[in-house]
């Protein structure tokens, strides 16, 4: 997974970063520090309060501050790489998805846009300027994959398709009631889209996913709870490896997930 990811990571329609806006910047960056090792770099300026988690030289996730009156849901959003922000985000439209924010300039990041799939799941896009842009290597604390879940695969599977260029290969299983997309580029995986169903969180909504590699998934788990967060789907043996679906205290969603040698 990490390998796959890793040798992708900028093409376009690659997971390239993400990102988290929050109510108290302070306290969730000592959530993450303790968590993943996180260290922070401020900026850029253009994006308000906000800061880049570092981790062993290389920058991983950025985490903002919403104004006094936001009041966005607290979510981790998965950007993905773009050339091109504006083509892209008209893509978006023609395709039947919604450009919320921008393509705004993000100082020396490039371009960013947030935008959400036909079914609502917010996403982000990314132009990094030439030479320029994260450089996430892999390990415990680094974002090494993504996934959107949502109803059901048959119309986002088709809007990826289109505006990415992504090629949806089905993941086929003995039951007819597992609806597993993987999204490749170039004949490797760099995503993956679940339909759930009914079964979707009714206080979510179509969502991606952001799972982070460490080192013992079980161990993890209960540091998010010792640090005030919560265990939404308790470790288990996943298609990624040993996972957990866990809250941060503001209740942002994300997997952790120790990856199979």
């Amino acid at each position: 997974m990490t390998e796959a990811a890793e040798a992708t990571r900028r093409t376009p329609g690659t997971p390239c970063w993400v990102s988290l806006m929050v109510h108290s910047l302070g306290s969730t960056e000592d959530f993450y520090a303790d968590l993943f090792g996180w260290e922070y770099m401020p900026g850029p300026e253009q994006l308000g309060p906000y800061v880049r988690a570092v981790l062993d030289g290389h920058e991983v996730a950025g985490i903002g501050e919403m104004p006094p009156d936001g009041h966005l849901p607290m979510a981790w959003t998965t950007y993905l790489a773009t050339d091109d922000a504006g083509a892209t985000a008209e893509s978006v439209r023609a395709c039947g998805g919604t450009v919320a924010v921008g393509p705004l300039d993000a100082g020396a990041a490039g371009r960013v846009a947030i935008c959400s799939d036909p079914l609502g799941a917010v996403f982000g896009l990314w132009q990094a300027h030439p030479g320029l842009g994260p450089r996430p290597h892999g390990g415990p604390g680094t974002p090494v994959w993504h996934e959107l879940i949502t109803q059901d695969t048959s119309t986002v599977g088709k809007f990826y398709e289109h505006v990415f260029g992504h090629e949806a290969q089905t993941h086929v299983t003995a039951s007819d009631d597992f609806d597993h997309l993987t999204l490749n580029l170039a004949g490797r995986p760099v995503a993956a889209v679940h339909g759930v169903g009914r079964s979707l969180p009714h206080d979510r909504g179509p969502h991606w996913l952001a799972y982070f590699e460490v080192e013992d998934t079980d161990a993890a788990a209960l540091r998010v709870r010792e640090l005030g967060g919560r265990v939404v789907d308790p470790p288990r043996e996943g298609m990624r490896g040993r996972q957990a679906t866990v809250a941060d205290p503001e209740g942002a969603v994300f997997a952790l997930v120790r990856s199979r040698p």
